[in-house]
């Protein structure tokens, strides 16, 4: 905990992963809301199978999932879904004629169900 996993269409080309993930990384473990740098666990994954919307037109999305556990308030979700959009803007590839849409989820994790062991 925390989880993030960043999703985004193969048509973005040139996306740069691992930067993305490293920026990611440092923006978040710069929040006061991440005690532990080492306990957020972070990945990117290119979909290949995607649609958006119904038009035929160019399109493509990134879209950023955060899974913390339950506990904190709106004002530090918002301030961490920031943080993320920012990252995704400044990174983000814009292909000519190709309307990209960007979006960030903030998901509590149920505390009482939640396992983490180290070996």
């Amino acid at each position: 905990m925390p989880h993030l996993t960043v999703e985004y269409s193969a048509n973005l080309s040139g996306l740069p992963e691992a930067e993305m993930l490293t920026a990611l990384n440092a923006t978040l473990c710069a929040s006061p809301e991440i005690q532990h740098e080492v306990d957020l666990k972070s990945r990117i994954v290119a979909v290949a199978q995607f649609q958006v919307g119904t038009a035929d037109a160019p399109r493509g999305f990134v879209h950023a999932q955060l899974r913390l556990l339950a506990g904190r308030t709106p004002e530090a979700k918002k301030d961490l879904s920031e943080r993320i959009a920012a990252v995704l803007q400044r990174l983000t590839p814009q292909p000519a004629g190709v309307q990209v849409q960007l979006s960030v989820e903030i998901t509590d994790m149920d505390r009482p169900s939640y396992f983490k062991g180290v070996l």
